[in-house]
């Protein structure tokens, strides 16, 4: 409720203080939370396999899930809560929901319940990841 003075001591040359603190020290706190989220909201901690080539196998496997829910959340809206939601949130109110999927030779299609919450969002989610039509 007033000033919020911060400090940065450093041994790098040039740069005024605001510069090094908004551009390299915030940005590296930005880089942590992007960590915790892929172990805490993907599990990608857990490399509880016996052979290295198994465990390497998840955290690709959980490295690709996190570029997934990266593209859903960068898709959503800019000014909408959804483009900072964490990726548990995200999973629990966008993904886990029931819906009819068809398969067919060319495209699939997801059937929505008539009572989805948030069936606006995931309609414009669906136009904003579809691949791009081929002429």
């Amino acid at each position: 409720m007033g000033q919020d003075t911060r400090y940065i001591v450093t041994n790098l040359e040039g740069g005024r203080g605001k510069h090094l603190y908004e551009k390299l020290y915030s940005a590296r706190g930005q880089a942590e939370n992007h960590i915790k989220a892929w172990k805490a909201h993907l599990a990608a901690n857990r490399t509880s396999c016996s052979k290295a080539n198994a465990n390497q196998m998840r955290l690709m496997l959980h490295g690709c899930a996190y570029w997934v829910w990266w593209k859903l959340r960068a898709a959503c809206p800019k000014r909408s809560p959804w483009r900072r939601a964490q990726f548990d949130t995200l999973r629990l109110h966008l993904v886990k929901l029931a819906a009819t999927i068809v398969e067919k030779k060319t495209r699939i299609i997801v059937t929505l319940p008539a009572s989805c919450p948030r069936k606006g969002l995931l309609l414009l989610l669906f136009d904003a990841l579809a691949p791009p039509k081929t002429a």
